[in-house]
């Protein structure tokens, strides 16, 4: 684990006071130049996919890392947060919350089910959430007043942990990009991409970008269509999570968060979140030999829109650096 304290309170030190920081993984995540045959060769991949310590990691454990500390100072002892029966989400928060003692409960709606969603449920239920199958939306926010009637002081979070806090996540992440830069590890990209489930890794490698002086494009490829996840969407969360930032007392100054710092594409969807399709799938063998493992309900998606970028003109000759989220696939 990292014994320095995060980007974020070495460039903001009056929130390390304000804004606790519990650190889950190792930092920083590497960053490697991407052999990809037949391509143009700009891409390259920042890997979270190893960031975490609990068997499972990923963007979640990023957003855990300033979720769970304030989860503790409210004297919550259990979580009740929803996703989809493959949830990555429900899996990394149950699993990091028990290390605390924090319970966690899950409800989950339908998704397309395919080996790796049974998986991932077999985990899910292995690591001690507690499920509710409630199937659909609709059904879902039917069930809320129940589910906090049987557990009052329960701690609640979106889908994802999209929560301003929990979009800080990647307003560090993109500060340690920025970092690498200038130590030189590699040239300031010219755009980063993301997969989009739920918003808050898009939202806050925006909002970081900015605070680090860079000129990088965030590209956030959506991967769901359950959720509102248009530019105005992830800019308002970048939003939130800024005046979270200059509330807890960080002397931010101007942050230029205007919609060109922004593309948001749904051309990989498919037919809707956790459909596969036949672009991700195709992405998943070509990053399988460029030494990448990734899932085929967002991270390949994301992947296949990085390798269309690689051949577009639009970013000129700079760096892609495409984020790999997905956590571990082992355990």
């Amino acid at each position: 684990m990292n014994p320095s304290p995060p980007e974020l309170h070495l460039r903001y030190p009056e929130l390390a006071a304000t804004l606790p920081h519990l650190p889950l993984g190792r930092r920083p995540t590497p960053l490697t130049r991407l052999a990809v045959p037949g391509r143009g060769n700009r891409l390259w991949c920042k890997d979270d996919s190893g960031f975490g310590d609990g068997g499972w990691g990923g963007n979640k454990v990023r957003k855990l890392e300033w979720i769970l500390p304030d989860v503790t100072a409210r004297g919550a002892r259990r979580i009740l947060t929803v996703g989809a029966l493959g949830t990555n989400w429900g899996l990394a928060t149950t699993r990091y919350a028990r290390t605390l003692g924090v319970d966690t409960e899950l409800a989950l709606v339908d998704q397309p089910m395919d080996e790796h969603v049974r998986a991932q449920l077999a985990r899910i239920h292995a690591a001690g959430a507690t499920v509710h199958r409630t199937r659909t939306k609709a059904r879902t926010i039917a069930a809320a007043p129940w589910l906090f009637a049987r557990h009052p002081m329960s701690y609640y979070l979106p889908a994802g942990g999209s929560t301003p806090l929990g979009t800080v996540g990647y307003v560090e992440a993109a500060l340690e990009l920025a970092a690498q830069v200038r130590r030189r590890e590699m040239p300031e990209p010219a755009a980063v991409v993301t997969a989009v489930g739920s918003g808050g890794t898009a939202a806050g490698l925006v909002l970081g970008m900015r605070l680090a002086g860079m000129r990088t494009r965030v590209v956030a490829v959506v991967v769901n269509d359950t959720l509102p996840l248009a530019a105005r969407n992830l800019l308002g969360l970048a939003r939130r999570t800024e005046r979270l930032l200059r509330d807890r007392g960080a002397r931010l100054g101007p942050v230029d968060l205007a919609p060109g710092s922004l593309l948001v594409t749904r051309r990989w969807l498919g037919p809707g979140y956790g459909h596969r399709t036949a672009e991700a799938d195709a992405a998943i063998g070509i990053a399988a030999a460029a030494g990448l493992t990734l899932d085929p309900v967002y991270t390949a998606k994301a992947f296949a829109a990085a390798l269309a970028l690689d051949r577009h003109p639009m970013f000129g000759d700079a760096p892609i650096v495409f984020v790999d989220t997905h956590g571990p696939r082992a355990g």
